[in-house]
């Protein structure tokens, strides 16, 4: 007899049950719904892509956790990391069919062989939104509203988005004169709130040379204390002389007055000059987005301007702008902050089938409350009332249609509200017409 094999998952990767997947697909159709609220498409591209499209594209760290191979025939291949790196590669080759500006979403699994912790896995899902093919910032103040819209949509009202602007971090290092230590600075810099203020400045010494009252200089950035327009204003005194500098405090200016403008307080947007988001094809606007009910949680919505990307695919390259909605990471959040409802059916009604003789007029009754957009289960064997009562229970069904032969000879049902225990009696030929109600 042949050996059985354990079933397991590897470490990092996991099984959706639909208590978790229901759940997940509802805040899927809802970031779809509010990106096409702004005029973004759907688009898709392979799981694969050649392992030079993306290696070097986002920081060191990401091309140590890609997953790579090398297929039968001798191709060096990647599973994509991000749906960013494939976006520049897919505007690069179909840029002439698409005409710019092009604003797409992209709803799709990634995977990174990174360290698991909670909400974090090898492989995950994220809900991107991007403009390729536009420098104004009226595309970074869109960005900053569909995020605003996106997290309320989903239920949220405690959050924060943090804002900040990479011109601004340049403009600063520029003026320290550590301009071509960028990079490793940035690196240290947007580690921050995971590891602290000291670490930090001993990452800086270690990866950027940078002497500990060099590192303190960088890291005044994290002490500025104020309102939005207060902050702003210290900021430009640091940054004053640098183009750069200068550039990237007007920008996050123009930011801030627009979403004031539409009722965005301080509550949900701040100024974060400590953000400095990890991946180096950053280049202007940046954000991350924090539960203020869950502190040291982690970023659940990030991104930026990336104005350079394309330019490894095209001789012209096409600025782009977005950010990504952290699926599952969002989900853990939802499930510690108690959001999600144990619901095990994607259907909203539920009829028992009690009378084995009935079940062309269930059936019927079925096609009746659909027909008004409506779920229905009907159970598949003729069991006691009682036992698919309790099921029905169990799954989280929120209504239940009870008829036996003495209602359906009535030409009646009974319509029980499962959550609230009440009950009423429905004509048949009212079936419809009561649930479009």
């Amino acid at each position: 007899m042949a050996k059985k094999i354990t079933p397991r998952t590897l470490k990092g990767f996991r099984d959706y049950l639909p208590e978790t997947m229901i759940p997940r697909r509802n805040i899927i159709e809802t970031a779809a719904r509010i990106y096409q609220s702004y005029g973004f498409v759907p688009i898709d591209t392979p799981a694969l892509e050649y392992l030079e499209i993306l290696t070097g594209k986002g920081s060191d760290e990401t091309d140590k956790q890609l997953y790579s191979f090398q297929d039968k025939g001798g191709r060096d291949l990647g599973m994509r990391f991000d749906l960013t790196v494939p976006l520049a590669r897919f505007v690069s080759q179909h840029a002439n069919e698409l005409g710019m500006p092009f604003k797409r979403f992209h709803i799709a699994t990634v995977w990174r062989g990174e360290n698991t912790q909670a909400g974090r896995y090898r492989e995950f899902m994220q809900c991107d939104f991007d403009t390729i093919g536009t420098l104004n910032i009226s595309a970074d103040i869109e960005c900053t509203l569909v995020i605003y819209d996106l997290l309320r949509a989903i239920g949220f009202e405690n959050f924060t988005i943090h804002l900040n602007n990479r011109k601004v971090l340049s403009g600063l290092l520029e003026k320290l004169g550590f301009e071509e230590k960028t990079v490793p600075v940035l690196r240290a810099l947007d580690k921050i709130a995971k590891i602290g203020h000291d670490a930090v400045k001993a990452e800086m010494g270690e990866t950027a040379g940078l002497s500990p009252e060099q590192a303190e200089e960088v890291l005044k950035l994290t002490a500025l204390k104020g309102s939005n327009l207060e902050i702003l204003e210290q900021i430009a005194a640091m940054v004053a002389g640098t183009a750069k500098g200068e550039e990237g405090v007007s920008d996050l200016r123009l930011v801030l007055e627009a979403a004031a403008a539409v009722g965005i307080t301080e509550k949900n947007l701040v100024l974060d000059v400590s953000i400095a988001r990890g991946l180096d094809y950053y280049t202007g606007t940046i954000w991350e987005t924090f539960l203020d009910d869950l502190p040291g949680f982690g970023s659940v919505c990030s991104g930026g301007r990336y104005d350079n990307l394309t330019g490894i695919f095209m001789n012209n390259p096409l600025p782009g702008i977005g950010a990504s909605l952290g699926l599952d990471r969002l989900l853990t959040a939802m499930e510690q902050l108690g959001m999600l409802s144990d619901v095990k059916t994607a259907a909203e009604v539920f009829i028992p089938y009690f009378d084995k003789t009935q079940l062309p007029a269930y059936l019927q009754m079925a096609k009746t409350i659909r027909s008004a957009g409506i779920g229905v289960e009907i159970y598949p064997d003729p069991k006691k009332l009682g036992a698919q009562l309790q099921y029905a229970d169990r799954k989280g069904f929120r209504y239940a249609v009870i008829a036996g032969a003495d209602e359906l000879s009535r030409g009646v049902c009974q319509v029980k509200n499962l959550a609230e225990k009440t009950q009423e009696e429905v004509k048949l030929e009212d079936l419809a017409s009561y649930w479009k109600k």
